[in-house]
């Protein structure tokens, strides 16, 4: 097609004489650079939020959790967990408890979620406990020593060897950033637990209070775990709950995370009757579900900027076809072949696909990678979980993005094209 491609270049770099359809020309590779531009960068952004979230999720949660199905905990949890932690694709294992509890200082109060752990266990299957950064970990352990309070100006010294008494006798919790800063507490501050689980009584059930000394504030920043969970010693969470030498549930780390579905069946089996498991995945399946539709929307929504491009394209060949009737009757007694013809408005067509495609893959490509080296958009992390717009461009949306916008333009070249070869030239040149 060098012949082809030679003659549909010229056409393209030549002067008009209508200036018009140059005019439409550009405009049509502006429209292809629109949308393929705008393609990658909101590709990118879905695929940012989903990477980010799942990166998160994976790092923050265990891949599996297993727990009774009618009874409130697991007794024999123990000997359980030592038979589990030898089944295949399990890399580790952690009991914890659970309890909804109501976390106050002061006048301000929030709702949370008090997990109760066993700190080394805890940080073989998540993260959260690595994003502390102001107090440590180590005090969740029952033999670690309780940290005295800090000196309080015009305290007297058996004043403040009392309260540094009375905050050493306090369990120990650890808090997220969002929490901590909304209530003003810090390390070494008092804050007060109310867990529903109380008290039977002849006024009917009525709440536990406690109060725990904050250890320690985790930023992981995921505003979800950030504003609304709180860590304790599992002791104290099975005290604070009231239900003995039971946990909530057992959780695991595995070595294949696509697989969590089928290893969460294989631990139900392995740990007997009774037992049902549940999966990072399933936990999560509305919010992928709803990034795929995202995805797939706005691959309809911005691939109409390429439909309108391919519009332009056709409407620009067109108007070259009725502009150069005469050329294409001299090629066409000259011996060119109609086959040729419409090679040529194929390749005009194409390289017009062509170069808007590449200038929107450098531009989209450019973009993408500058907002998330840069964080240039920020968000509400209250609402979005996250404080930034993440991008991740991906080559292979590069690719098919590339193919659908270069397989539209083709599909616009095919009346012009047809068009063109229909031409007869003794009618063409009868009256030049």
């Amino acid at each position: 097609m060098r012949f082809e491609l030679f003659v549909a270049s010229r056409y393209l770099r030549a002067k008009r004489r209508q200036a018009f359809i140059g005019v439409i020309t550009a405009i049509s590779i502006a429209g292809v650079t629109a949308g393929v531009a705008s393609l990658v960068i909101a590709l990118a952004i879905n695929n940012g939020f989903r990477q980010d979230l799942q990166d998160r999720l994976i790092g923050s949660t265990a891949h599996v959790d297993l727990l009774r199905v009618r009874e409130d905990g697991i007794k024999d949890w123990r000997s359980l967990m030592s038979r589990l932690a030898r089944q295949p694709h399990v890399v580790a294992v952690s009991p914890s408890i659970y309890d909804q509890v109501l976390i106050s200082r002061g006048p301000r109060a929030r709702g949370a979620i008090l997990k109760g752990i066993i700190p080394a266990d805890e940080r073989k299957v998540s993260d959260l406990l690595s994003t502390v950064k102001s107090g440590s970990v180590e005090e969740l352990n029952p033999s670690t020593a309780q940290s005295p309070a800090g000196h309080t100006p015009g305290t007297s010294p058996d004043d403040l060897q009392a309260v540094r008494d009375r905050l050493a006798a306090m369990p120990p919790i650890i808090l997220g950033k969002d929490m901590a800063d909304y209530m003003g507490a810090e390390v070494g501050s008092e804050v007060l637990v109310t867990s529903p689980q109380g008290e039977l009584t002849p006024y009917g059930l009525v709440p536990s209070y406690t109060r725990f000394r904050v250890v320690g504030i985790f930023n992981s920043n995921f505003y979800d775990y950030d504003s609304s969970w709180a860590f304790t010693s599992l002791s104290e969470g099975q005290r604070l709950e009231g239900a003995g030498d039971q946990i909530t549930e057992l959780e695991f780390k595995v070595d294949e995370i696509d697989r969590a579905p089928q290893i969460g069946k294989q631990l139900e089996q392995a740990a007997g009757a009774g037992f049902m498991s549940t999966n990072w995945i399933e936990q999560n399946k509305s919010l992928f579900h709803a990034l795929n539709m995202e995805r797939l929307v706005t691959f309809i929504t911005i691939g109409l900027i390429v439909f309108v491009a391919a519009l332009n394209i056709l409407i620009s060949l067109i108007m070259m076809v009725m502009e150069k009737t005469r050329d294409i009757a001299v090629l066409m007694s000259m011996g060119t072949r109609k086959s040729q013809i419409r090679r040529v408005f194929i390749a005009q067509g194409l390289l017009i696909g062509i170069l808007g495609t590449a200038i929107g893959l450098v531009v989209g490509y450019g973009l993408a990678w500058a907002g998330g080296h840069y964080r240039l958009f920020a968000l509400a992390p209250e609402v979005y979980s996250i404080d930034y717009v993440p991008f991740a461009p991906r080559a292979l949306d590069g690719i098919w993005i590339a193919a659908v916008a270069i397989g539209i333009s083709l599909l616009a070249t095919i009346y012009p094209s047809w068009s063109a070869a229909r031409i007869l030239p003794a009618e063409a040149l009868r009256y030049e």
